[in-house]
């Protein structure tokens, strides 16, 4: 539990700062040459521009808070890998989505979120596979090792 909290901490930031990518991302996706902080449909949702900003970035930080926190789940020898992989989709999702969602990183429709959904789907698969080749190398590599 020390180690989730630890972790989660961590990830405040780290979701502070996917929150600032992502705005990024959409400002640059949207080509007017401007900074978008907040999508302007959250922001009259919200009311204003500096309180979307602020609740946009405790949303962030929350995110983070779960994605750190989740990332425990990659060290219980316990579970299996499909397991681990299964549980840590399935927290990642619960974090992402509903702040995706109410922060309208996303259309807010059927094809919006599986657009969404898909992104978020593929990026995590990426990432999965990266890790996995690096541990089956790193693996291989301490075995060759002790074989010597």
């Amino acid at each position: 539990m020390k180690k989730i909290i630890q972790r989660g901490i961590v990830g405040i930031f780290v979701g502070f700062a996917i929150g600032q990518i992502i705005t990024i991302i959409i400002s640059l996706s949207l080509g007017t040459g401007e900074y978008i902080a907040c999508a302007p449909e959250f922001i009259s949702l919200v009311g204003n521009e500096a309180a979307a900003v602020a609740i946009q970035a405790l949303l962030c930080g929350i995110m983070g808070f779960g994605f750190g926190g989740a990332s425990a789940i990659w060290e219980m020898d316990n579970l299996s890998i499909a397991a681990q992989t299964g549980i840590c989709f399935l927290i990642y999702s619960v974090f992402m989505l509903p702040v995706a969602y109410f922060t309208y990183w996303m259309e807010h429709s059927v094809a919006g979120f599986l657009t969404y959904f898909g992104i978020f789907a593929a990026i995590f698969a990426t990432m999965w596979a990266v890790q996995y080749f690096i541990w089956k190398k790193r693996i291989k590599e301490i075995n060759d090792g002790l074989k010597q």
